[in-house]
Formats: structure tokens, sequence, C-alpha cells
């Protein structure tokens, strides 16, 4: 194995509720549901029409500049609704599951004998080609174009994330057939980024660099930074471990299979711990019951505290996530809490007592503490962010509209997740995600 990168910038924010290795499977929800708005950038054209009866596998809508990517049932049975928001757009399409409904039929075999091309369209039929996103951007990749690289990260350092070495047990060679697979889409290298104590440090047909250091260390877009950093007019690839799953199931079985592990954690769950599941199935269907204080105010956000969307429990889960966090709303005015010596309160900055119990977990909710206030140049970010850029400046060119300086100053390298802690340690309260975001897709319009 190569050299240890060992990150020094970061943050690890301690927070009360982290899942057991304890794996339940549950009950087939009524309803499963696949979001358009998960993709960013797309814009989806129906297959199907409420009443349609489908299978798993079968197409629900496609991407109208791409119509060979589709978008495909979780589960089978009848389209129950198809839910539009302003303008007529398509919020989510709603499948009412049969367990009698089957799957669709694909091809099987080994991915080293089958070509690229074969690959590839097993993977655009299929509906697991989404899974595949492209950086710059982290939008979903193009099947016209040849990645330089792609890149797995294998270990997730955000607050509370699951542990992808309990969810991967037992199932290494599915994920080193779906690694196979991978492999024939580029001429370059599949890159793993592991951390330490990885049961990944075996597979083959990849090239594996171990990472230490705080959060944000999981990040496949921090790991390509260290490893092969994008530079104008390249692409890379990445993909999630458990989508990595998905497609080494489907050519070991000929069928999908979108069974997925998610980790129910956050101070307000009862027993936080992993549950298994079908992608899109019903929020309440992981909290249903498993929460502290009936009626109290509560977050439920699927995804991490940093990065993830606030749903409520007749929501549905987010297509790329596995993780479901709950913490207090934190609606309340707390009288003269700064000048309070903060025992039970974290302090990136170190400010509280707190920083004097440096293993303590702590149970924050998702007050702001104040509003947004001047943009100022500190060193703040940089502390934070394990990458050379500079995030100011690369986020006062966003505001400037300026696409010149954005290219100069990195935003091909990142996208909302790598500049999460910016916004968690901003005194500002700079909505740092958004605007990076807002430079994202300008940079898409203007440049492609």
């Amino acid at each position: 194995m190569s050299e240890v990168i060992k990150l020094r910038k970061g943050l690890n924010i301690k927070l009360k509720g982290s899942a057991e290795p304890v794996l339940e499977t549950l009950s087939l929800p009524a309803t499963v549901a696949l979001k358009p708005t998960d993709f960013p950038g797309l814009t989806p054209k129906l297959s199907v029409k409420p009443g349609d009866v489908v299978k798993a596998g079968d197409a629900l809508f496609y991407s109208k500049y791409h119509p060979e990517v589709v978008f495909t049932a979780p589960w089978g049975g009848k389209v129950a609704s198809v839910n539009r928001g302003e303008r007529r757009r398509i919020l989510e399409v709603v499948v009412e599951t049969d367990p009698n409904a089957g799957s669709a039929e694909f091809k099987k075999g080994n991915p080293e004998s089958l070509s690229a091309e074969e690959i590839k369209g097993q993977l655009l039929k299929s509906g697991l080609w989404p899974f595949i996103k492209r950086r710059p951007y982290g939008i979903l990749a193009s099947p016209d174009e040849k990645p330089l690289a792609i890149f797995v990260s294998t270990f997730d350092t955000a607050p509370l994330a699951p542990d992808c070495n309990f969810i991967m047990e037992g199932q290494l060679g599915s994920f080193q057939a779906g690694i196979d697979a991978l492999a024939k889409l580029t001429d370059g290298k599949v890159f793993l980024g592991i951390g330490q104590k990885s049961v990944f440090g075996n597979i083959k047909n990849a090239e594996i660099r171990q990472f230490s250091g705080p959060h944000p260390a999981g990040n496949v877009g921090v790991q390509i930074n260290h490893i092969s950093p994008i530079g104008k007019g390249d692409v890379v690839w990445t993909i999630q471990p458990q989508d990595v799953l998905f497609i080494g199931k489907l050519f070991e079985t000929g069928r999908v299979d979108f069974s997925k592990v998610f980790a129910l954690t956050g101070s307000e769950a009862e027993k936080p711990k992993y549950f298994q599941t079908i992608v899109g199935a019903p929020v309440s269907l992981v909290t249903g019951g498993r929460l502290k204080k009936a009626g109290y105010k509560q977050r439920i956000i699927s995804g991490n505290v940093l990065t993830g969307t606030r749903v409520k429990p007749e929501n549905y889960l987010g297509f790329y996530d596995s993780q479901v966090t709950v913490i207090p709303e934190g609606d309340d005015y707390e009288f003269f809490g700064w000048a309070k010596p903060g025992i039970e309160k974290f302090s990136a900055s170190k400010a509280f007592f707190s920083k004097l119990f440096p293993k303590k977990e702590y149970v924050l909710d998702a007050n702001l503490h104040g509003g947004e206030r001047a943009f100022v140049l500190s060193d703040q970010y940089e502390k934070v962010v394990p990458m050379d850029l500079l995030p100011v400046f690369l986020l006062k060119a966003v505001l400037a509209n300026d696409i010149d300086k954005m290219e100069q100053l990195g935003i091909y390298e990142v996208i909302e997740e790598d500049l999460a802690l910016c916004e968690y340690v901003c005194t500002s309260k700079i909505k740092v995600q958004d605007i990076l975001r807002t430079g994202i897709n300008t940079m898409i319009k203007e440049l492609g």
C-alpha cells in the first residue's frame, strides 16, 4: 500500500447519536419514489403515467438532453402519482409497491469479459448510470465522456456518518464485480480512498490510497485534489461504495437490486442503528416509532447535518443518501447564551470551556445563533479546507459573476460538500453552499 496521505486541516464535529453496528431489515414500504430534484441540472421527461404497472428496473423518467440516461423504478408496482411543483416541475414519481411485481431482466456476466460499450449499455438500461457523477460540478456523468479516472471514497468522515466497513460485511465479492465493471469505463485508473482499518485493502483492479485526518478527509473531492487535481477540460467520475454494490449485483444476477443500508443517527434517535430498505423509501419507514420525545420539535435530515436535506416523515429518502439524522430544531431563544461558559456547547474556535473535554460528544440543534452579516476576509475558512485554494476569494468571484476568476480560484475542484465546513464555522452566517452552486450553474451555462 502507498504512503498514507495525512491531512491536517478540517474539523470533526462531535455529535451524540452515532449508529450502533446493528442491522435491521425493514419490511417492504407501501410506496417508493424517485425524485428528479435529487439530480442537479436534470430536465426530466416522463416515461410513465399514473396507473401504469412497472417492474423493478423499468424506466420512470429520462433525461431530456440525454434520453439514453433513464431513471428506473427501485421496486415494481403501480405508478400511484406524479407530483409536481411550481410551473409543473416534476418533484417525484411515486410507485405503489407490489411484492410480486418482479424485476426487469438484464444480461449478466463477468464484467472482465465484457466490453466497455456492453457495460455502459447495461448501466444505462438498468437505471444504474445516475449513480455515477462527474467532476467538475458534481452532476450526472455524460455517457459521451471518457473520464481520466474514477474515484471511490470508501469512508465517510462527516458527522455521525455510517461505517462503510460494517455495511460491506459479506458483500466484498459484489463490490469487486462493480469495480471490475467501472475499470472498463476509463483508460485511466480506478482510485479507492480508504481510511484506517479498512476492509477494502485487498480490492483488485484499483489503485488504493489511504487518507487520515479530520473531516473532510473522507470527501471524494478532497481525495481527488490530493491524488490528481482537476484542471480545465479534465473530467473524472465519482461513485459511492453502496452504489458500486448495485453495479456488481447487476452483473452477478442480471437484475437490479436497490436494497440499501441507511444509518439512523442523531441525538433525537431512540436507538441509533442501521436499517436495510429500498432506495426512495419513505422517511417514516426509518424514523417511525424510533425517535425520542414524541411531539417535540425535531429536525429530520436526509443525509448528514452539513449537507443533508430537511425532510418530513411523509417525504422520501434522497437518492444518494445513506443516512438519516435527527437533531433538535432549536428554534428557541437562549438569553445571554454568548455569556455562558459553554460546557455543553461545541466550538470550532475553542471559545467555550468545552475545549477542556476533547472527547466529549454534544447535543447540537439547528439554531443559527444570529443572522447574516458582512462577508469579511479572515482565515476561518482556510483552517477547515485541506485543499490548495482560497475559499473566500472563490465565493466573492461567484458573487461578482467573474468566470475567469472562478476558474483561476478552483471552482472545478469543489462542490457543496467540500466547503460545507466553511458554512458551519462562518461567523458571518454566509450561505456558502448556495453561493457555490450558483457559481457552478453559471459555469455549466457559460462553458458547458
